[in-house]
Parts: C-alpha cells; sequence; structure tokens
C-alpha cells in the first residue's frame, strides 16, 4: 500500500483533479468549423499550445484548411477555432483526442458535434480517446449506460479519488466502520453535487483542487492523532462535500444527468473501497494493519499538505 502511495504522490503533483476542456463543432456540407476552449492554467506546461492543441484533436477523413488560436485573460480560457473539410459530407464523425498526452493523463476532452439542428457529444479521454458521433437522438438506455460509464470513469480517474478511497480504508477500524463511512462519503458528494447545480456555483478548479488535498491530509491527521476518535463516518460525509464539487463541475460542463453520472461514481468508488479494504484487512492475519496504517497515514498526510500548497502556488 505505502508503494502504491509513493507511486501517486508524483501523479497528484503534477496533474490536476479538474482537468477539462471543452469542444464545439458545427457541420455544414463538407465544411466543418471547430472550437476548442481550454482553461489557460492547464498550458503553463505545453509548449506552442497553438500547434500542439489542434494536432491532439482529429476528425477522420477532414484536412484543416485554417486555424487561429489566442488566449482570454478575462475568460482565463484559451481558445482555438479552426475549419475542416471533408472529403464528402458526412453522416457521422469518427474523432479521436489526445489531448491527455500533452496535458494530464486525466484530462477529459468533452466534443459536442451539431449538424442541422442534430447533436451528439462524446467524453474523450484515456481510456476512451476515440468516439463515434452520429446525429440521430440515442435512446434513454444508450443514454443510461453512457453518462452511468462517464461517471464510473471520473470516479476512478484521478489521484485524488483514489488516494481519499486509501485515507477511508486506513479509517476505519472494521468492516462495518468502514461501510458507514464509505456510504456517508458516496452520500456527502451527491449533496454536493445537486446543491452546486441547484445554486448554479461553480468554484474554481483551484479551490476544488486544494480542498480535496485538504480532505486528504485532514483524514491522515485524524489517524494519526486521533486513533479512538468516534463519529468518524460524519468526517467522511462533510469530506465528501468537497468532492462532490468536482462532479458539479462535469455534470455542468458536460450536460449529463447528474443521477447517472453520480451513480457511476457510487458503484466505483464501492468498488474500489470493497477491493481495498479486502486486501488491507486480509494482511491482520500478519498483525501488521496497525504499523502499516500509521505509515500510510503519515505518508498520505504528506502529500495531500504538499499537494495543497503546490495549488494555491499556482
Amino acid at each position: 500500500m505505502t508503494r502504491l502511495l509513493v507511486f501517486l504522490l508524483p501523479w497528484s503533483l503534477a496533474g490536476h483533479m479538474v482537468s477539462l476542456s471543452t469542444g464545439h463543432l458545427q457541420i455544414e456540407g463538407r465544411l466543418a468549423r471547430y472550437e476548442l476552449r481550454m482553461p489557460l492554467y492547464e498550458l503553463e506546461h505545453v509548449r506552442a499550445p497553438e500547434k500542439a492543441l489542434l494536432a491532439s484533436v482529429r476528425f477522420a477523413g477532414a484536412s484543416l484548411r485554417e486555424s487561429a488560436c489566442a488566449a482570454d485573460e478575462v475568460a482565463g480560457a484559451y481558445f482555438c477555432r479552426a475549419t475542416y473539410e471533408f472529403e464528402a459530407p458526412v453522416e457521422e464523425i469518427e474523432a479521436e483526442s489526445r489531448l491527455h498526452a500533452i496535458i494530464v493523463p486525466n484530462h477529459v476532452h468533452l466534443l459536442r458535434a451539431v449538424k442541422g439542428g442534430k447533436s451528439d457529444q462524446a467524453v474523450l479521454d484515456l481510456s476512451f480517446p476515440q468516439a463515434t458521433l452520429r446525429f440521430e437522438p440515442p435512446s434513454p438506455f444508450e443514454v443510461a449506460v453512457r453518462q452511468t460509464a462517464a461517471g464510473m470513469l471520473r470516479a476512478a480517474g484521478g489521484a485524488a479519488q483514489l488516494l481519499f478511497v486509501l485515507a477511508l480504508v486506513l479509517a476505519a477500524r472494521s468492516g462495518r466502520e468502514l461501510v458507514a463511512l464509505a456510504g456517508m462519503f458516496v452520500l456527502g458528494e451527491a449533496v454536493s453535487c445537486v446543491g452546486a447545480l441547484w445554486l448554479n456555483w461553480q468554484p474554481a478548479a483551484r479551490f476544488i483542487e486544494a480542498a480535496a488535498a485538504l480532505t486528504v491530509a485532514y483524514l491522515a491527521a485524524e489517524i494519526l492523532l486521533l486513533p479512538a476518535a468516534g463519529q468518524r463516518w460524519l468526517v467522511a460525509g462533510v469530506l465528501g462535500l468537497f468532492h462532490g464539487l468536482y462532479f458539479g463541475t462535469f455534470v455542468r460542463t458536460s450536460g449529463h444527468s447528474a443521477g447517472y453520472v453520480l451513480l457511476g461514481a457510487a458503484l466505483t468508488e464501492a468498488a474500489l473501497v470493497a477491493l481495498l479494504g479486502l486486501g488491507y484487512w486480509r494482511l491482520a492475519r500478519f498483525q501488521l494493519p496497525l504499523v502499516l496504517s500509521r505509515a500510510a497515514a503519515s505518508l498520505l498526510l504528506a502529500v495531500g499538505l504538499v499537494w495543497f500548497g503546490a495549488r494555491m502556488r499556482g
């Protein structure tokens, strides 16, 4: 488990918990006009973004005719606008995004394509870099599967989520308490996500990441300093409120249903908790859990504090 933490440390510092970009593709006959919007803070390490961004997004059978990119400091975003020409009028679009290769591994590109009043959208990331967009309304079953899968991938797609699940496992003193902690954490996420959407509040990405880092550090500190503390389930619920803000941002940006996204996230988090919890508690036969818990909690505390400091600096 400590090796896993060491592996996640550089990932958490190099990546972003909230790493999203959007793309809009308007089809008119053989021509397609594409607009890419990327948050400026994602481009601090990208050389020549005016070339790298458009080179990382491809549409099968399309040739780039013209493009222009510029930063908008007021909006805090970098925009690229391009015109593509297809060999023939298209009925569907084969899209590919490799933005995760130049931004961060957990980057998500939300692509929406429109043609003649009909539209489709896709979520492109490291797990699914390619997608086919068809200009026919998907069935309710397809919508449910797509959006639930998107929630599942978001729940397992970043270091913040995995680090906190590890902290939950370490904080539980029994299997029953682990179930209570996980349940309250998921409930907190749902309340926060729905509440942020209802209030039309979209906090800054830096705030969400810094808050997530502090949740990891706080829970680790409680494991070390207050090993016999009661009502830890309540703490897990409160900390889940901060993690739910990420899902609120994703739902708002993607246009997905909060219910499906949260369902997918809950299923994935439950599976991760069960898997890690089973592995951890099986170590009880070797009488190592206390030593392992304190060592891992110490490392988690360090990771959370360093990560918080890094995000606050920029």
